[in-house]
């Protein structure tokens, strides 16, 4: 039976319902209620948007008292999946301004949640639109927009706009095409579905995009918390002007398809910039690019957030601490090491201390700190820019990495001559990082005097809380966690069953694992002596140290991930 509520005439008595409903379960005092009641009286509008928008009460206090005045059942959207089925019916524009999201369709009724179940002129219109009898449930406006965001693809447009410009062609027909077709207008097809492409990474909390020419199609792929995702394939043929439109966006040479180039492009999303760096290369199949999103609020991160456990916490801010020496972040690349470093120069004072960086590239900027790029062409790399920063009184030198043994020496002649000196390496584990520094050719004696402290690292997707259900891990995996956590009280052990705030992945962001070592006389000693590996990392143990995969297991514990994720993404040679 179809349920449609009719026109807010009776909105007064149901306001008075409502607030009398909050008052009597304890959702909202009286003095809060008069308050709410007096700015409605200055202001108009329905009671319950006048609570969200002045923040009186929790959205799902007022949702479930909303569900019982208005008698319309409410619908947690963070549990419920929209469905494929009814997303097509509704166009997104129309989704977004009425805040209401289609759920699904049952026999020939068209169940939607909205934020206004009172807003019986928008439930027409669907009704108009849809031919269907329609249902209403109750949403909190958050979740229907996140919903919107999540569901509401613009693939199929994409592929639209795509179609627009680069219609399905064969391959001698591709290899015919003699020149490429730049279009640069912001209203061309082209330029539409660049936009689209990077509103849709944006919505799917993406950190690149991969354009791949294939032999026979345009793959793209999100990388979306560290795993890639086939997204969409596209005709060869829209492959020359994709590409065109990204380099001149991106400031790079459209005629040159042989040489790697790199670039920076911003473009707006929702009212929005997004800043991007790009990255192409020859293949066999022609160029391909890579677009990595910056995502600013990482800059303002803090240490605390990143996942250090409590005794690694301490360890690496002591190590922070100190007026002078090398503190290293190890592991590959995209473990989050430039993050962490960024996280430890917010702690830093800079107002009566000067700090000054060299990077490749500037991902993130910073106010009082002077950052410096690497730039080949005018001689400037990470040595020689060391070189510089030396010359303008610095306290505290951060290197974006330490590649080469040039940069090497003159960041260990830095610690030594009174700098602190922050860098990242590539190592597999702290242990690994220490090695790797001797073999860019800084002498044992060297690196002991100045080396205060390591930290290795990896970023591990944490469990979707929205679909989290217990789960019985596999014999091996439960032995690979009795490995590293002996004791084994009743643990909960987690899996995503995937949903809508997770894009069904049963993974929403990610944590990072750590291994922190603190240099200290027992270790210098055995460095100094030419100790190996395996000695080296079997003191750190005995003097404290707590490695990656068993910091990954306390995690896990905690039920923030899980012993897949630990084992997938933490692995050592020793």
């Amino acid at each position: 039976m179809e349920k449609v509520l009719e026109s807010p005439a009776g909105s007064t008595e149901i306001d008075a319902q409502l607030g009398e409903l909050l008052v009597r379960e304890e959702f909202i005092t009286r003095e809060k209620l008069q308050a709410a009641l007096s700015i409605q009286q200055q202001h108009g509008g329905r009671l319950a948007e006048v609570l969200r928008a002045k923040g009186m009460i929790k959205a799902e206090d007022l949702s479930a008292a909303l569900s019982m005045v208005l008698n319309v059942p409410f619908i947690d959207l963070q549990r419920h999946k929209v469905q494929p089925v009814a997303i097509r019916l509704i166009p997104a524009d129309f989704a977004r301004k009425h805040t209401m999201v289609p759920l699904d369709v049952v026999g020939d009724s068209l169940l939607v949640v909205m934020a206004d179940p009172q807003d019986s002129q928008t439930v027409n219109d669907i009704r108009v639109r849809t031919k269907m009898k329609v249902n209403v449930a109750l949403g909190i406006p958050a979740d229907i927009e996140r919903a919107i965001d999540i569901n509401y693809r613009s693939v199929s447009e994409i592929e639209k706009q795509v179609l627009k410009f680069a219609p399905t062609v064969t391959k001698e027909q591709v290899k015919e095409q003699a020149r490429v077709n730049q279009e640069q207008a912001e209203g061309t097809p082209i330029a539409q579905t660049v936009n689209m492409l990077v509103a849709q990474a944006v919505s799917d909390r993406a950190s690149d995009i991969h354009i791949e020419a294939q032999e026979d199609r345009l793959r793209i792929r999100f990388r979306i918390d560290g795993v890639l995702t086939d997204i969409l394939s596209l005709p060869l043929s829209a492959h020359g002007p994709l590409l065109s439109r990204i380099k001149i966006l991106a400031g790079m040479n459209i005629a040159e398809q042989r040489r790697p180039q790199d670039g920076q492009m911003t473009v707006r999303v929702r009212d929005k910039d997004i800043d991007i760096r790009v990255a192409t290369m020859a293949t066999v199949h022609g160029e391909r690019a890579t677009l990595r999103i910056l995502d600013k609020s990482l800059s303002l991160i803090s240490l605390s957030q990143l996942g250090l456990m409590t005794d690694s916490l301490a360890k690496f801010q002591m190590m922070a601490r100190n007026p002078f020496g090398l503190v290293l972040v190890g592991g590959p690349t995209g473990s989050g090491k430039t993050t962490t470093l960024y996280a430890l120069i917010n702690t830093f004072d800079r107002t009566g201390r000067n700090i000054v960086t060299i990077e490749d590239p500037v991902e993130y900027r910073f106010n009082d700190i002077s950052q410096n790029q690497v730039n080949v062409k005018a001689d400037v790399t990470f040595a020689s820019g060391l070189r510089a920063l030396m010359r303008h009184d610095p306290n505290v030198i951060l290197v974006g990495e330490i590649r080469d043994q040039e940069t090497a020496a003159i960041a260990v002649q830095a610690a030594l001559t009174g700098h602190l000196v922050l860098s990242s390496v590539h190592a597999n584990d702290s242990v690994g990082v220490v090695f790797r520094m001797m073999n860019l050719g800084v002498e044992p004696y060297l690196l002991t005097s100045t080396l205060v402290g390591v930290s290795t690292q990896r970023m591990a997707r944490r469990l979707c809380p929205h679909c989290l259900i217990p789960y019985k891990p596999t014999p091996e995996e439960l032995d690979a966690y009795d490995k590293e956590v002996a004791e084994r009280p009743p643990v909960f052990y987690g899996a995503g069953t995937g949903c809508n705030m997770c894009a069904d992945t049963g993974y929403q962001g990610r944590i990072g694992l750590f291994e922190v070592l603190v240099m200290t006389d027992g270790m210098r000693k055995m460095i100094r002596s030419s100790a190996t590996a395996v000695d080296l990392k079997a003191q750190a143990l005995e003097e404290g140290m707590v490695t990656m995969k068993r910091d990954g297991m306390l995690k896990v514990k905690e039920g923030q991930t899980s012993i897949s994720e630990v084992l997938r993404r933490v692995f050592t040679i020793i």
